[in-house]
């Protein structure tokens, strides 16, 4: 009521400040308030786990952005006033670098079990997807001129006994929303959709409007329901993008949506780390990934664990060993490689000196084998090391 802090001598604005309650409505204190030591105080007496060091090491910043988040996650679409989010657009857009949120409520829903006895399939089908729509997340993040990381997760924390599988839907309004969005997040690097079962079309629309990105420079669509339609729509993204880094971990991609990861890859001078983790490539699908990379120049880290590799694959990534030298990570646990698909990779190994990581755990090739790859790998990353002392400038590989 009488904003006059800021025209206080620098002790008195300490007194004020040292016993202000942290309660004050944010529209007051957003505002007026930047010392660091009353928004810590507000962090602390709220969260029990506090680490600045991912908020730039600012505590108004974690407070506003945390606030932020929570208020989205307990939106209830056609329930809470959306004034509750868009009065706080003005107050934390200035401060908001980084919202995750891994819950999004669905309306309120009638309960069809008292209200129809005559079928009970009303929880596995009978809900229409229209009333499932979740917080256009759209209207926000349009807003936050500053917004570099985006982490989003479509589904519902906690529902007990009242779990229903739509409750876990990722609608096509849902996508449209957020599609059209980030295209005009122009300063968005980060951009993260995980564990909401999105499929093939809506990664094909979610791609259509990241195309040409001019700050994007990581996409995590990790654990979803991406088949090989879906692939060969991030296959276009990779060179039309300034992507970095690309997580496509545990969904269902087999050799046809490899083959077009492999043919955008051949090309590409920016990715450097890729996960295909968990994904169904098998062999025709391993194989283009490892011509490709006879070619690429910039790719560092490549995660292939769990996709059904066996020699074939060996054999060509030998001949990736022998040739290409920007790898430096490469993870094949979990496949069936063999003998002597481990025996093809060591002696591709025998002159690399770039390669300073290389998983082999349960990848079957053989225990001689995988130390002889060990002793060399870890050569390689010892020499890493003291390349690295010895010229403290160039970075480590």
């Amino acid at each position: 009521e009488n904003p006059v802090l800021n025209h206080l001598l620098p002790e008195h604005q300490k007194k004020v400040l040292d016993r202000l309650s942290t309660d004050l409505p944010l529209t007051v204190t957003a505002n007026l308030i930047r010392d660091e030591d009353y928004w810590k105080r507000c962090c602390t007496e709220r969260w029990q786990v506090c680490d600045i060091s991912n908020y730039g090491d600012s505590w108004k910043r974690m407070f506003l952005e945390r606030h932020l988040e929570n208020v989205v996650k307990c939106f209830i679409p056609n329930s809470t006033d959306p004034n509750q989010v868009l009065e706080l657009i003005p107050l934390c857009k200035d401060y908001v670098r980084k919202l995750e949120v891994d819950q999004f409520l669905p309306p309120l829903q009638v309960d069809q079990k008292e209200e129809t006895d005559d079928d009970d399939i009303g929880s596995d089908f009978g809900d229409d997807e229209v009333s499932m729509h979740h917080y256009d997340i759209g209207v926000l993040i349009t807003a936050l001129p500053h917004l570099e990381e985006l982490h989003l997760t479509y589904g519902m924390k906690d529902c007990g006994m009242n779990f229903e599988w739509n409750l876990f839907d990722f609608t096509h309004q849902d996508c449209c929303n957020l599609a059209a969005a980030l295209k005009n997040c122009h300063n968005l690097k980060v951009f993260k959709l995980t564990r909401s079962k999105v499929d093939d079309d809506q990664t094909r629309l979610l791609v259509r409007n990241l195309l040409d990105h001019p700050c994007l420079v990581e996409l995590n669509l990790s654990h979803n329901l991406i088949r090989d339609k879906g692939a060969q729509a991030v296959g276009k993204l990779i060179n039309r993008s300034r992507l970095e880094t690309l997580d496509l971990c545990n969904n269902q991609i087999h050799h046809e949506g490899a083959q077009a990861l492999a043919q955008a890859l051949a090309e590409n001078s920016t990715l450097t780390s890729l996960n295909l983790r968990l994904n169904c490539l098998e062999d025709r699908g391993g194989e283009a990934i490892g011509r490709a990379l006879l070619t690429n120049t910039t790719l560092k880290s490549i995660h292939l664990g769990s996709n059904n590799l066996s020699e074939p694959t060996a054999m060509v990534f030998s001949q990736v060993l022998a040739q290409n030298t920007t790898l430096t990570n490469i993870n094949f646990s979990c496949n069936h490689l063999g003998l002597d698909g481990g025996k093809q990779l060591l002696d591709g190994l025998a002159d690399n000196k770039t390669l300073t990581e290389f998983d082999l755990r349960l990848a079957e090739v053989g225990q001689e084998t995988e130390y002889l790859i060990h002793q060399t790998v870890w050569a390689n990353r010892e020499a890493a090391r003291l390349g690295s002392l010895q010229n403290p400038s160039a970075k480590p590989l």
